[in-house]
């Protein structure tokens, strides 16, 4: 059995994976972290991280919280062997080359993934695959208006994998910028990215390319947040036996 602890569990995501964790015949929560408390789930909840593993034996640490909170948290981790699942987005390279080398150091499993639905990952695979031939290409991804990053994580990881690909460099033409400002987008990796934050919206992105005479469109929709779970529960599962740090769910599923 696989004792987890959920930071942040008072919130949509946080409670999405309590009830994917209680469903699991595997799995058992054993509390969660959250400084206003949590008034939904009968488990201990902690107002801080280091309470939380003081008091409960925890074999590893799921974080849905905030870009401001989610570092000091895998640090904790990382000081006190803890493998940790982060879905939180927002974590700079800097931040990330620094995590993977402590991970790797201690042999300590951290999963970072911008985002758990087998879907995206599959949508982010297909664009890199499709890169190859489509030199000239777009994001626009679409999120909830309580966001707090833009552009979002599976956007940058979708246009890094791009480039990893793609054979000749587009023309230039659409990346540049006007008068307008940010209107064409943030620039990553010499592709354009929009971001729309608005309600009812949950996940959403489409990578569309195009070469003279044709166009190709990519899209993945989660409409729930249950589509992140199975990838979740594979990364909680595969988190306590890896040694170092992992960056997207393709390095779990391929």
């Amino acid at each position: 059995m696989i004792r987890v602890l959920i930071s942040g569990i008072a919130g949509k995501m946080g409670q999405e994976v309590w009830r994917a964790v209680e469903a699991a015949d595997d799995l058992m929560c054993v509390g969660g972290v959250d400084p206003l408390g949590c008034a939904d789930v009968q488990l201990p909840i902690y107002e801080t991280l280091a309470d939380a593993l003081e008091h409960e034996t925890v074999d590893v640490v799921v974080d849905f919280t905030a870009p401001k909170v989610v570092e000091d948290t895998i640090q904790y981790c990382l000081d006190t062997d803890t493998p940790i699942v982060v879905g939180t987005t927002g974590l700079t390279d800097e931040a990330l080359c620094r995590f993977s080398d402590q991970a790797k150091s201690q042999e300590c499993g951290v999963v970072v993934a911008p985002n758990f639905a087998i879907g995206a990952v599959l949508m982010m695979k297909f664009a890199q695959e499709s890169a190859k031939f489509f030199p000239e290409a777009e994001i626009i991804e679409y999120h909830h208006q309580n966001k707090a990053d833009a552009p979002s994580g599976t956007a940058l990881k979708t246009a890094a994998m791009m480039s990893e690909t793609r054979l000749v460099p587009p023309d230039g033409v659409n990346v540049g910028r006007d008068d307008h400002g940010d209107a064409r987008g943030y620039v990553v990796h010499d592709i354009p990215i929009h971001s729309v934050r608005l309600p009812g919206y949950v996940a959403h992105q489409e990578v569309l390319l195009s070469l003279p005479g044709q166009t190709l469109t990519i899209r993945h929709d989660s409409t729930e947040r249950i589509s992140f779970m199975p990838g979740v529960l594979l990364a909680v599962r595969k988190a306590p036996v890896l040694k170092g740090l992992i960056y997207g769910l393709e390095h779990l599923l391929f």
